[in-house]
């Protein structure tokens, strides 16, 4: 019976790290197979002194080796090994002084002036795109752009007095002059978030939501709604019901009197709003 299996997408950090692993392969030999390598960190509890830091090879013989096997000359633990000299470590060869920036062909000035600082910088980018999980993702708000613009400035060598380590990246002149005739759209919220903070926003609103469906909470929010419906306006009501009341040049106004059975009226004179009403 066929068993369907799913191949999984590759990653891309992975097959970036292969790339750069593979180019600087000859930086990250083994101990075990490089002959040049100094051991300072033997430890008599892991290691076996007659064998620590020697190059050696099993050697396999159909006569019995041990009639010839002097003591006072090596070990018994090297019966049936064959060892060799270790190699002296090669000294490092010169580097090669630097051509002129000016005559030198595009190679040259790309191998000499630009790799040397760029490459550093790119790694460190890619490390902190997957600190900010850029490889997981399709959307984040990290910019490799801005990551390197203040990887660069802050380890130019042309200004090594100064202290750049601590400028963040909108505090650098010529971004603060490009940003003046070239200003961003903010960022959404879901890029600004971390997952802690959009999660604990999320409960939140669940939370509130669940209170609020409760009935008596409802009936209560409507009851709310409607008494603002009611009292919408109210300064707009009292205006209108004084002004036609009072209108403009008359300063007489008749009221009923209640305690008159035939609804006798009495002048009343208001001399001024801010004054009482008195009766002639």
């Amino acid at each position: 019976m066929s068993v369907i299996t799913k191949v999984p997408e590759p990653n891309l950090w992975e097959e970036i790290c292969k790339e750069f692993a593979a180019l600087r392969s000859w930086e990250t030999d083994n101990d075990n197979k490089s002959v040049s390598t100094d051991y300072l960190d033997f430890d008599a509890s892991k290691h076996t002194p007659v064998f620590y830091g020697k190059i050696f090879t099993g050697m396999f013989a159909d006569a019995d080796v041990t009639a010839d096997f002097d003591p006072a000359v090596s070990h018994p633990a090297c019966i049936g090994f064959s060892f060799a000299e270790k190699l002296a470590k090669p000294a490092s060869p010169k580097p090669l002084p630097p051509p002129d920036k000016y005559t030198c062909s595009p190679t040259e000035y790309l191998n000499f002036y630009i790799y040397p600082t760029l490459l550093p910088a790119l790694e460190a980018m890619l490390k902190q795109a997957k600190v900010e999980k850029c490889f997981e993702r399709k959307r984040t708000k990290f910019d490799a752009c801005d990551y390197l613009t203040e990887y660069l400035y802050r380890h130019n060598s042309f200004h090594k007095d100064e202290n750049r380590e601590d400028v963040p990246l909108l505090d650098i002149p010529f971004v603060k002059s490009w940003l003046l005739d070239h200003p961003r759209p903010a960022l959404p919220k879901s890029l600004l978030w971390s997952d802690d903070e959009a999660a604990l926003i999320i409960q939140c609103f669940w939370r509130g939501y669940r209170v609020r469906k409760d009935p008596e909470v409802q009936e209560l929010r409507i009851w709310q709604r409607e008494w603002r419906e009611e009292i919408s306006g109210i300064q707009k009501r009292v205006t209108e019901f004084w002004d036609e009341k009072m209108p403009e040049g008359d300063s007489r106004i008749k009221l009923p009197d209640p305690d008159d059975d035939t609804y006798l009226f009495k002048e009343i004179i208001i001399e001024s709003p801010s004054q009482s009403c008195v009766s002639p």
